[in-house]
């Protein structure tokens, strides 16, 4: 009679190898199950990183535009008329507009601190809808008014005021920017498309020209256009801000420097799958080493049961699915593990947890991969011995 291995009976001879040899096994299932978790954490994590800024792009809109001077035909910094916020905020594409414009001054604690000491914090005028226009949030205090921006009142960005040690815009702490006192009324949430304003001290435009004799000339113009007709508005802005020289206008879309982020953390992503895949290569050949091993050691075991009627077909599949059963374990434990740490740092990051199943499907898959080629040599070779060397342990 021909020789049969039912599929239950290769399962059950398969796994004797893992439950005679349990800490090998489980030793060679953890380099599989590293390199399995790293990749479906890297994944995991990326797609719930890239699913929060794009969320966050959503909160935001993609309809803030920004004007500001270029630079002119002889390479001069060039800049923009004055009347470049009332004329773009008469275009009937445009929601809201408002501008800044730079300040000569600088922002210490106190004046016994130097002035060539500023911390990186820029001085800027700003129109009192600025917040409004950028959709951005206060994290303490009050933002400029038609009254406050009269006065000596300063409203600083969420790195400003991290940089001056000012948490709280209600304790009337004041600051010596540029000769003068000026008063802290808001601390700013950080603001992602106007990531600039984030290390500034933010003065009325009225303030700035008594105090500092700034002129209204805007450094940049933040414009909220009609969601429906952002390219209309972008092709019209330079233009309608600059007449006579509209080449001289430089424009922008904030938001596609979150959307190339977002298209950055791709290239990342594939530089990290890499890293996991050396771990998965260095797991596999863990489980090629342990097999060997095995066949080595269970030469006799092999000799028995050729000389009880197992065919070579037999032999080789059962050390095959011994190796893939290792694997299988390894890639489950892997999957479990990069699954929980994306659920960890997403969470933390207050990102939606997002593990997409080509990271699941295809890491098992990989790790049944690597299985079945790190126990071919193996079974192969289990197969090739013939009963006789194989009983005499030669």
């Amino acid at each position: 009679m021909r020789s049969r291995l039912l599929a239950r009976d290769v399962l059950r001879v398969g796994a004797v190898g893992l439950r005679t040899r349990r800490v090998r096994a489980a030793l060679s299932a953890v380099g599989i199950a590293i390199g399995i978790a790293s990749m479906v954490a890297v994944l995991g994590i990326s797609q719930s990183s890239k699913a929060g800024l794009l969320a966050q792009l959503d909160r935001l809109g993609t309809n803030l535009l920004t004007a500001g001077p270029g630079q002119s035909f002889f390479g001069d910094d060039a800049t923009l008329p004055t009347t470049a916020v009332a004329a773009v905020s008469g275009m009937p594409t445009v929601r809201r507009a408002a501008s800044v414009a730079a300040v000569d001054a600088s922002v210490r604690r106190t004046d016994r601190i130097p002035a060539e000491e500023t911390g990186g914090i820029s001085v800027k005028a700003a129109d009192r809808g600025l917040l409004a226009t950028l959709q951005g949030a206060l994290r303490s205090g009050r933002f400029l008014d038609r009254a406050s921006e009269r006065f000596p009142t300063v409203v600083l960005g969420a790195v400003a005021a991290e940089r001056l040690g000012i948490t709280d815009a209600s304790a009337g702490l004041q600051l010596y920017v540029g000769g003068h006192w000026l008063t802290v009324i808001g601390i700013l949430a950080p603001l992602p498309l106007a990531p600039d304003l984030d290390r500034a001290a933010l003065v009325g435009y009225p303030a700035a020209a008594k105090l500092f004799g700034t002129e209204r000339n805007a450094e940049k113009v933040y414009v909220r256009a009609d969601p429906d007709r952002v390219a209309e508005a972008r092709e019209l802005l330079a233009p309608t801000a600059n007449p006579e020289t509209p080449e001289q206008v430089t424009v922008s879309r904030p938001s596609d420097a979150l959307a190339a982020r977002a298209a950055a953390k791709g290239a990342f992503t594939a530089l990290l799958l890499g890293l996991g895949a050396v771990a998965l290569l260095v797991g596999g050949v863990g489980i090629a080493n342990v097999m060997v091993i095995s066949v080595l050691e269970r030469r006799s075991e092999i000799g028995l049961r050729r000389a009880l009627g197992a065919t070579r077909r037999h032999i080789s599949a059962q050390f095959l699915t011994e190796a893939l059963l290792l694997a299988a374990l390894g890639g489950t434990a892997g999957i479990a593990l990069g699954a929980l740490v994306t659920a960890g740092y997403a969470t933390s990051q207050g990102w939606a947890v997002t593990v997409p199943a080509l990271a699941v499907l295809g890491g098992a898959a990989a790790a049944l991969a690597i299985g079945a080629i790190a126990g071919l040599y193996p079974a192969t070779r289990a197969a090739r011995l013939s009963p006789t060397e194989a009983l005499r342990g030669t």
